[in-house]
């Protein structure tokens, strides 16, 4: 059998695992992973959206942080990206049809993986682009999914050469004509600490470029315009007053204020209509708030705990104390 998750010498994959591919409506097959705790009986599970060119990997150091609590953890990575086949064939672009397949995905996901294989009640930890799924779904997502924890949700666009307006036309006309497997820009930066947004964190830095370096197939270039215009009109439609009282999940959004790639203005103005939502800003962070130094990680990871499993959990594992 083939490897399916990769470690690294300063990045080893967590223990009690079970690791694989599930079938999506269309016929792909994307990679996931399920991680137990050690605990007889589990506080829930939660399940972990990636951002944008991210893969489990990534999450090798937060997973152990969530299991360690008595949480499991069930995370996917997304289709066009990380150990998931690609669907393009330059395998360089993030491309999406429809930002629906997304969805579709997550959907597919908690029926074949989750729902069986896991323990309740369950939760979302989404990131980025993870989050502007988590948001689209959460109106159907109500008798699956306790409570969210949304970081850094994308629900806007900074720190670019040119200005999101200039982004939204040019990737809508390259659409609009038929182009929209094109990119924007063919250029692939190496990544450099010195003028990252992501993360102030030197050492974590490094060891997600140490990964890339490792297994380059994991990684992706820049979106394609398809991509960049189906993430706007999501964008525009999850942040219109009526879809976030249309959602009713408990949720909190964890907004970093020195974010280099959403807005924190957006995520502060998204916290206005969202009714079931909390807005809780860690004051100096950047975009990758799980990535951060420990100062600004352990503040997310803190609120992530206080409001993760919360007081129906731990019924539930009372309860299911009592039948063992």
């Amino acid at each position: 059998m083939d490897q399916v998750l990769y470690s690294t010498p300063d990045n080893p994959a967590p223990e009690n695992r079970t690791e694989g591919y599930f079938e999506t409506h269309d016929g792909r097959q994307l990679r996931y992973a399920v991680f137990r705790s050690g605990g007889q009986v589990a506080k829930g599970t939660v399940v972990i959206l990636h951002g944008r060119n991210e893969y489990i990997e990534k999450y090798f150091e937060t997973i152990r942080d969530l299991t360690a609590k008595g949480l499991w953890v069930a995370t996917f990575d997304l289709r066009g990206q990380g150990g998931s086949p690609r669907l393009m064939k330059r395998r360089n672009h993030g491309h999406i049809r429809r930002f629906a397949d997304y969805e579709h995905d997550l959907d597919t996901f908690l029926e074949k993986v989750v729902l069986p294989d896991t323990r309740l009640p369950f939760y979302l930890l989404a990131h980025s682009t993870g989050g502007l799924i988590a948001l689209s779904a959460a109106p159907y997502l109500t008798t699956r999914i306790d409570r969210m924890v949304l970081s850094a949700p994308f629900i806007g666009l900074t720190g670019q050469a040119a200005s999101p307006r200039v982004i939204r036309t040019l990737a809508g006309t390259l659409t609009a004509l038929g182009l929209g497997f094109l990119p924007l820009t063919s250029k692939l930066k190496e990544p450099d600490f010195s003028d990252n947004p992501l993360t102030s964190d030197e050492l974590r830095f490094d060891r997600n470029v140490a990964m890339m370096k490792a297994h380059p197939e994991l990684t992706l270039g820049p979106p394609t315009a398809r991509w960049l215009t189906e993430a706007f009109r999501t964008m525009d439609r999850v942040t219109s007053p009526n879809h976030l009282f249309s959602i009713t999940i408990p949720t909190i959004v964890i907004a970093p204020t020195r974010d280099g790639v959403v807005p924190y203005t957006a995520q502060e103005r998204l916290s206005r209509y969202f009714r079931a939502g909390q807005l809780v800003p860690i004051n100096g962070a950047r975009h990758e708030i799980f990535q951060e130094r420990d100062i600004y990680r352990a503040a997310a990871l803190a609120a992530f705990h206080a409001f993760i499993p919360g007081s129906d959990a731990e019924e539930n594992q009372d309860v299911a104390a009592l039948g063992t």
